[in-house]
């Protein structure tokens, strides 16, 4: 309560505070504000946490492999690798300490690399192999490595094994892992085949994809062509997954998803990134009298994840940061997420756009790019197409004749040393993001998705990490949501600065990935004491936790907080958060197992006045004895709990009058928290 000269609040005069909730208004709802912003104290006081591992020397917990049928969680950290039983969380977690050679760690020194931050062996590839093996990479000092990692059949009754480092398996770990501790990079391992996007070089100047035998076979290898900037220029590569085409395995590919210097920018114009998604056929085997040990299936595309503005202009988030594949009922048509971020001199922000898998193989199946005319542009191909068409796994399914890519025509391997660009780009769902952060202090990162409740909803997890500074006059935290229907919300200029990283953002697409999903912005979290960029999550839908790892630990986070909505059903109905729900008595969590549940709230509609019993007419009115000076001011706080809550003030002048609403100035001043009231 404060003061002020010229204002009077008569005894007689009584305010009330209405904190609203009406029905059907869910649309204009402020979603861009978190419905719980926590520090890093406030989430150790909410007991939904737990430090599995810290590091007081930057042990960069990059590499993170769960096992959520048997419970347990592999992490690769800096010359250690570590194995937590979930189940048992008080047993001391079981290591192997792997450290670079000696000499190595030397010539790393010597070659100007930083002896604590670079000159060790980083652990950077976790990936299972078998039921008893895990392959792991490491830096090994700038001199990658790679070997299996033994987990054992577990006995009846016995105590879990102890893991151990098979040393007999330590091979060569280039083309495996990047010689940097800090490149981005990605690894798939099918069949005893590991597909890896890496560096090949001690400099990291020259990248590629490859494929490369790591078990029951001689050392072989096939990737992209070396030195040709139209197959890959300065990639840096963010994820690859196996996705089936057809019902034959033997049209299976695996999609990289990474980020390039674009070269279809005239020789004098500027430089630009973009997006890509490449695939190959897994059973490509290259050439026969070319491209030999080289795909001969590889092809890319872009992928497109801008904001339509007027007269046609688009922002364009171009820098792919990750990718999540959520897989469907239909294993050849999983939704893929991407995390984008942009970053000008005039724009900064992130994005997450939705891509279907026909969207994808639209770009695939159509025309290719190609270079010609007197500047040598880059337009459509119009010429003729060899058969099979270019990009064509050797199956029964288009040609029983061609039994493997080395059986390939001259004509269509000729074609594909020079074409691998494809003409049409992809474009996501909505053809816009689905969200988007933009002009804030720092940059999401990683992405996770859950789909809960058939479909309906959707959960991102988003890690922050990489400062960059807002610049005078931006609106810190804003969350833009672009939907085509009108009414969207517009960005919170109140909202406040965050300057540090090691977030993790949770936030709800109510309806799924439809083309206009609603978002619910639920939570804001500091998960690091000392600001530290998030570098890995990995999500136990079973367990419903979140891990989640940095350069100075590893963190156990619960999916909900149901608690801290509060403690009235009102309350709990206006968070919207799908893990929790009104038992009657508090805002609970709900088992996300159960197929069949009764709970009160619906996400989708989200009206107190339909599903929750301690309202009337949707409307919660606190009433609050405040005494008054005359010829005095006195502030009348009012805070909303939520911020899908409106604020209405009414004044009542004598017992007999009718209450009436404050509107413009003439009644008094508001503010953020209050309101002052002028006689």
């Amino acid at each position: 309560m404060w003061a002020a000269p010229g204002h009077c609040l008569p005894l007689a005069t009584l305010l009330l505070c209405l904190l609203l909730q009406q029905p059907g208004s869910s649309r204009a709802w402020k979603q861009h504000a978190p419905r719980l912003r926590l520090t890093y104290k406030d989430l150790l006081k909410s007991n939904s946490s737990r430090l599995l591992l810290a590091s007081g020397d930057g042990m960069d917990f990059q590499a993170l492999l769960m096992d959520e049928d048997r419970a347990w969680l592999m992490v690769g950290a800096k010359n250690n690798i570590f194995l937590l039983h979930l189940d048992h969380p008080n047993r001391e977690p079981e290591k192997i300490f792997w450290p670079a050679p000696k000499e190595q760690v030397k010539h790393c020194q010597l070659a100007g690399r930083n002896v604590e931050t670079e000159c060790a062996n980083f652990i950077r590839l976790l990936q299972p192999f078998n039921q008893s093996h895990v392959f792991a990479c490491g830096t090994g000092s700038y001199q990658p490595v790679c070997a299996f990692i033994q987990l054992g059949a577990r006995g009846k009754g016995a105590r879990a094994p102890r893991m151990q480092l098979v040393t007999h398996s330590l091979e060569s770990g280039r083309g495996r892992c990047p010689y940097s501790p800090h490149e981005p990079f990605t690894g798939l391992l099918l069949g005893g085949e590991l597909y890896s996007g890496t560096s090949s070089d001690f400099m990291g100047s020259s990248a590629a994809f490859f494929r490369t035998w790591v078990h029951g076979a001689e050392p072989s290898y096939i990737r992209t062509e070396q030195n040709q900037d139209h197959w890959l220029h300065e990639p840096t590569f963010v994820g690859a997954y196996a996705i089936p085409d057809t019902y034959n395995p033997h049209d299976d590919k695996v999609y990289i998803f990474f980020r390039e210097t674009a070269m279809e920018a005239g020789q004098w114009e500027r430089r630009h990134i973009h997006a890509r998604v490449a695939r190959v056929c897994k059973n490509d085997v290259g050439g026969k009298r070319s491209l030999i040990n080289r795909w001969s299936t590889f092809l890319k595309a872009r992928l497109v994840c801008s904001i339509p503005g007027p007269q046609g202009t688009e922002t364009h988030f171009d820098q792919l940061e990750d990718v999540f594949l959520l897989h469907t009922r239909d294993p050849r048509n999983p939704l893929v997420f991407g995390l984008f971020t942009v970053s000008s001199g005039v724009f900064s922000g992130s994005a997450v756009c939705i891509y279907s898998m026909a969207a994808v193989r639209a770009a695939f199946s159509g025309p290719f790019a190609h270079k010609e005319g007197f500047d040598y542009r880059w337009v459509e191909y119009k010429g003729r197409v060899p058969y099979p068409r270019p990009g064509t796994c050797p199956s029964e399914t288009y040609d029983p004749l061609l039994q493997s890519t080395k059986d390939f025509p001259d004509e269509l391997i000729s074609f594909m040393r020079s074409h691998q660009l494809m003409w049409e780009p992809v474009y996501p769902q909505g053809r816009q993001p689905v969200l988007a952060r933009v002009n804030v202090p720092y940059r999401l990162r990683r992405l996770l998705v859950h789909r809960l409740d058939t479909d309906s909803y959707d959960v991102l997890f988003l890690g922050t990490g990489g400062s960059s500074s807002a610049r005078p006059g931006d609106t810190a935290g804003q969350l833009l949501w672009h939907s085509a229907s009108p009414g969207a919300p517009s960005p919170d200029s109140s909202s406040r600065c965050f300057t540090d990283d090691g977030k993790v953002l949770k936030v709800a697409l109510a309806g799924g990935a439809s083309p206009a999903p609603e978002v619910i912005s639920l939570e804001e979290i500091s998960i690091t004491k000392v600001p530290s960029p998030i570098l890995d999550m990995k999500l136990s839908p079973k367990r419903q936790e979140l891990f989640v790892s940095s350069t100075h630990g590893l963190l156990q986070l619960s999916l909900y907080r149901c608690e801290l909505y509060g403690r009235t059903c009102t309350d709990c109905c206006l968070a919207r958060d799908p893990y929790c729900t009104w038992d009657s008595k508090s805002c609970a969590p709900h088992l996300l197992t159960e197929k069949k549940r009764a709970r009160c709230q619906d996400v989708l509609e989200a009206d107190p006045l339909s599903q929750c019993q301690d309202t009337a007419e949707g409307t919660a009115v606190v009433e609050k004895v405040v005494f008054g000076v005359e010829k005095n001011s006195t502030f009348l706080e009012c805070l909303a709990r939520s911020p899908q809550s409106s604020v209405r003030w009414l004044v009542r002048r004598g017992e007999e009058t009718a209450p009436s609403e404050v509107r413009g100035q003439g009644g008094g001043t508001r503010s953020r928290g209050g309101f002052v009231p002028r006689d």
